[in-house]
């Protein structure tokens, strides 16, 4: 009833908060699906990895897999493959660039899994303020209607306050879930990238004996 009777600007604020509150919790729900999905598959790769007698081999079966750990895992052995190709191997240049390969493949996986975090984010700082902007409308209308009417009694400046402080309601539904479910998935983004550099660095390391042996 609220939103029937507003003002056409609050109810395009209203609207577009509505909008935004959905698409917020689309976000939230895939998302949160996406990373626990991600972190059970983790397990067991990295669990078979650890078992793994033969790199090559594992990476045949398994480096085409979508997952984090299984493209930081391509990236080193094929920095591997290029650096050890023709010889003598530059040990030093070699544990180097591998660092980086799988860094950089670290890095770039971070930033494909946030990619829709940023909406959270600008829902989370911004819907408030779209909702007060609809609060602040409200109540100019509020006063309009005092000055028209020549009445300050309740009848007159109840809508339009009323549709003000829905406004403000559904920018901070919008905004509230936002930011609790940004922070929170930041958290366990952080999380899977130390997971994913603690992986980088256990291969970093088997690479290295690797080099170490072939002395």
């Amino acid at each position: 009833m609220l939103f029937l009777e507003a003002d056409i600007v609050v109810k395009t604020v209203m609207v577009g908060l509505l909008l935004a509150s959905v698409w917020t919790w689309t976000i939230i729900v895939s998302f949160g699906m996406n990373i626990a999905q991600i972190a059970r598959k983790s397990d067991k790769f990295e669990q078979a990895f650890s078992k793994a007698e033969n790199i090559d081999r594992f990476f045949d079966q398994h480096g085409k897999s979508s997952l984090p750990s299984a493209k930081v895992l391509a990236a080193g052995v094929k920095e591997w493959r290029r650096s050890t190709a023709r010889g003598p191997v530059d040990r030093e240049g070699t544990r180097q660039r591998l660092a980086s390969a799988m860094n950089a493949t670290i890095a770039q996986e971070v930033d494909r899994i946030a990619d829709r975090l940023n909406f959270l984010a600008t829902v989370g700082s911004v819907a408030p303020f779209v909702g007060l902007f609809g609060t602040v409308w409200g109540i100019m209308r509020s006063f309009s209607a005092i000055a028209a009417e020549q009445n300050s009694s309740l009848a007159v400046v109840a809508p339009g306050i009323a549709e003000a402080l829905f406004a403000t309601a559904i920018g901070l539904f919008a905004a509230i879930p936002a930011v609790i479910a940004y922070n929170r998935f930041s958290h366990r983004l952080n999380k899977l990238e130390a997971r994913m550099g603690r992986f980088a660095e256990g291969f970093h390391a088997t690479l290295s004996r690797e080099l170490e042996l072939g002395d």
